[in-house]
């Protein structure tokens, strides 16, 4: 399961469409809606949110506002909690170096026209988070 930090501007269409899905496997998971991945450390911090659902919600639906920009249909009325608002989730400068670097090297693998644009733009994040100092997230597992 891969929730990334970064802008869903900056993924592919391969990584959007995974991001959503992948997103409400876990929304699904917070909303005890299912018995797998309930221990996948990417939830961690989700669950440490006040309402993790509205934050969840929140990532969602900046995932389809992308979806829509590009002419994509994501379904919204799978969003449980749609458009409530939330704080922004700290999230570590080095995790987002981290989630850059891997995102660019699957960009090179599958898709070289979005590898371009990737190597002439920066990081930016979902809007869900805010950037502060730090090692790579205690809850990345693998990259």
């Amino acid at each position: 399961m891969r929730i990334w930090s970064l802008h869903p501007a900056h993924l592919d269409r391969v990584a959007l469409v995974a991001c959503w899905r992948e997103t409400l496997l876990a929304q699904a998971v917070l909303a005890g809606r299912t018995k797998g991945y309930t221990r996948h450390p990417q939830l961690e911090r989700f669950r440490a949110q006040t309402d993790p659902l509205a934050s969840v919600g929140f990532y969602l639906a900046s995932v389809a506002d992308e979806a829509d920009a590009r002419g994509y249909r994501f379904d919204r009325t799978r969003i449980l909690s749609p458009g409530a608002p939330v704080a922004p989730i700290p999230v570590t400068d080095r995790q987002v170096a981290l989630e850059w670097q891997h995102l660019g090297a699957k960009l090179d693998q599958r898709s070289p026209a979005d590898a371009v644009r990737w190597r002439a733009s920066a990081p930016t994040t979902h809007p869900l988070f805010t950037v502060v100092p730090g090692p790579v997230e205690s809850w990345e597992r693998a990259v």
